[in-house]
């Protein structure tokens, strides 16, 4: 049920894009349980004007390859979950992208099951 907006300056090859978008669903399948074929992903690339981000906001360098990473799920995960979902995403970011986890900004919409439709004009998880 995650939906996964991906942002990243312009410029990259599709096989880059690509492996950011494999190790953001991995970390999901493999810390919060989502199932594998649950994958709903939005790669947009920006001109470097249009991505504007502080470059050590909380201390933390951030350089030209920084990825931001919206995902919206529905609520319920505990923090310890959540925690362990950012820490693999920057982890296999790291390991299979060479992203620096300095880069990775990762932001959680939680929202009610209700709130979905995946198809066909209804609400699948709505009770």
């Amino acid at each position: 049920m995650p939906l996964v907006r991906i942002s990243l300056l312009a410029g990259k090859p599709d096989s880059h894009k690509r492996k950011i978008a494999d190790a953001v669903h991995r970390a999901l399948v493999e810390t919060i349980s989502i199932p594998v074929q649950d994958r709903f992903q939005i790669i947009t690339e920006h001109a470097q004007p249009d991505l504007i981000y502080d470059p050590n906001y909380l201390n933390i360098s951030r350089t030209g390859d920084v990825v931001i990473i919206q995902i919206t799920l529905s609520a319920g995960r505990t923090l310890e979950l959540r925690k362990s979902l950012f820490r693999r995403a920057a982890d296999l970011l790291h390991q299979e992208v060479g992203l620096r986890k300095e880069n990775v900004f990762i932001n959680l919409v939680e929202v009610a099951k209700e709130n979905w439709s995946f198809g066909n004009g209804e609400a699948q998880y709505a009770q």
